[in-house]
């Protein structure tokens, strides 16, 4: 991309110049952070960008077929900027990247933004993180219309769905603990899926203000879809929501919400199509 004014182009064209990277990361909760391969930090646009070796961004691939563009950024977790807990509690994903180049001489001049996106997978391997930078048109991979389908679009508790998420959570305390994956509240007498793919809010312990999936409940016990980043104690306190599994029943039946449920249940599948085309080809036959 072009220089944001005509003095950083006449930097780029001479021999010698004095150029910074810099990423820029905000998270989908508001947080602003700021990072650069510079020596030492940056102040470009009112935000820190802080001096960190560790980060290096992969090589970009453009193509011109209105493909994914692609760009992996690498770096070593830091406790004083980006934990692994924080990335998987979720903090991270769906994080807006903006990559772009500055004079470190002369910030006033502005800057050459090479590349902006969203971040997509992020993996943890010996003490790195990468990121995937999904590029502005990944938007256009993504439907703008629904498709028919048996089972509810909404999410439970969405504008759409309209369910009061509040009359079917219950806030409860840890009993025993197994793992960071699996747990006991005896204060919980749901009956067996009640909370399946529901989800757990953490409202007090190490995980507070953490999220995650509900991948199965039955006797009391939770267990999550991924272990919590920290350790799950006796007495944590947390809100569980009930799980919805889609279907038309469990709407009908669970939330007796059927008037807004967003799914086709009784529209012929593919197996009903293909018994009638398989009796239309007898009746040819005969």
């Amino acid at each position: 991309m072009r220089p944001s004014s005509p003095s950083f182009e006449n930097h780029l064209a001479e021999e010698v110049t004095t150029l910074a990277t810099c990423w820029k990361l905000t998270r989908v909760d508001g947080v602003v952070m700021g990072f650069t391969d510079h020596t030492s930090d940056l102040l470009v646009d009112a935000v820190t960008y802080q001096a960190a070796t560790g980060f290096s961004p992969s090589s970009v691939e453009s193509k011109d077929r209105f493909s994914v563009d692609n760009l992996d950024i690498t770096g070593i977790l830091d406790s004083a900027a980006i934990t692994e807990a924080d990335i998987m509690s979720g903090k991270y994903d769906f994080a807006e990247v903006e990559i772009f180049r500055v004079n470190y001489l002369d910030i006033l001049q502005g800057k050459v933004i090479e590349r902006r996106g969203w971040t997509g997978e992020v993996s943890i391997k010996s003490g790195q993180f990468i990121a995937e930078v999904r590029g502005l048109t990944q938007k256009l991979q993504q439907n703008i219309v629904e498709l028919y389908s048996p089972t509810c679009r909404a999410v439970l508790g969405d504008a759409r769905c309209k369910v009061n998420l509040a009359s079917f959570s219950v806030t409860g305390a840890v009993s025993t603990v197994t793992s960071k994956q699996i747990f006991i509240a005896n204060s919980f007498t749901q009956a067996a899926g009640y909370f399946t793919a529901g989800e757990v809010e953490w409202l007090t312990g190490a995980n507070a203000g953490r999220r995650m999936e509900i991948k199965e409940f039955s006797n009391k016990q939770f267990v999550l879809v991924l272990p919590m980043p920290s350790n799950i104690t006796v007495g944590d306190t947390f809100k569980a929501v009930a799980g919805c599994d889609k279907a038309f029943s469990t709407c009908y039946g669970k939330f007796n919400n059927a008037t807004n449920f967003r799914g086709e249940p009784h529209i012929p599948g593919m197996d009903k199509l293909l018994a009638t085309a398989a009796t239309a080809n007898d009746l040819q036959k005969a």
